[in-house]
């Protein structure tokens, strides 16, 4: 009896001790900021059935979060958090971008996808972080209206 009390006491020491530290290591991650849409972009970026996806990536382009807003109203405030971790923990600079799009297929962007990010590499707990959406896919139109003249509309712009 006493052997199985000292064991069962490690073992719960050690699984508390676990726990502890995996949420310690978490507890940091925190990155909070606004998403603005460009104005040519605001109303499909506000339609219906509309995903936007806040991206976090490590220096490598390796996602380590992700937030996730259906139907979306922009200007969209937008919090990260521990739950939003793809990993255990991260320490080090990070990178933003968002994406918005009716698949919800994240790194594939089709026709229609409106993205964009952030200027800067952020540490974690930082805040009032801007994200900008202002580049769109698509195939290249003539711009159409009073003036004709012919100018074309990119694929990304």
């Amino acid at each position: 009896m006493k052997y199985f009390v000292i064991l069962f006491t490690v073992v719960a020491l050690s699984i508390g001790g676990y726990v502890i530290s995996t949420n310690k290591a978490q507890e940091g991650f925190s990155l909070a900021g606004k998403v603005e849409v460009a104005g040519r972009l605001l109303k499909p970026a506000q339609s219906n059935n509309m995903s936007c996806a806040i991206i976090a990536k490590n220096e490598a382009d390796v996602p380590i979060a992700i937030k996730r807003i259906v139907n979306p109203k922009f200007p969209l405030d937008f919090n990260m958090d521990r739950g939003d971790l793809l990993i255990d923990s991260y320490e080090g600079n990070i990178k933003l971008e968002v994406q918005i799009s009716s698949h919800g297929s994240l790194g594939v962007l089709k026709s229609g996808d409106i993205f964009g990010g952030a200027n800067n590499m952020y540490a974690s707990g930082q805040k009032n972080i801007l994200l900008v959406a202002d580049k769109t896919m698509g195939k290249p139109t003539l711009v159409g209206g009073k003036n004709r003249r012919n100018f074309f509309r990119t694929a990304a712009r």
